[in-house]
């Protein structure tokens, strides 16, 4: 269950910064010389749904892989700016905090 949650947050991560590319062109043409809403009537909900899924994702994540409360907050911020979920799954990626402890090897000699 941790590994299929973990991989959820992963990919929320990348399709919450894919979403803010296409909200951001969308902005980009209706405030532009086309003034065109399109792309923000349809790129807007999407990323409203991705940003709601990767906070939820976030805290269950931190939950189940027992991050401390400043890495959980820090997460849930990088919702905020473009495309910061993707530095932050990366940075947690490098640091282990998505990654399962390894298994005690079984047959290991019994020490004494």
């Amino acid at each position: 269950m941790r590994e299929r949650v973990t991989r959820l947050f992963v990919v929320a991560a990348i399709a919450e910064a894919i979403s803010w590319a296409g909200l951001l062109a969308g902005m980009a043409v209706k405030y532009g010389p086309p003034a065109n809403e399109l792309g923000v009537q349809v790129f807007g909900p999407i990323h409203g749904a991705l940003f709601v899924a990767y906070g939820v994702l976030v805290l269950a994540v931190a939950r189940l892989r027992r991050w401390r409360l400043l890495t959980a907050g820090v997460a849930l911020v990088c919702a905020v700016p473009p495309f910061a979920t993707l530095v932050f799954e990366r940075w947690a990626r490098r640091r282990g905090l998505l990654a399962d402890a390894p298994a005690p090897a079984r047959d290991a000699a019994p020490v004494g």
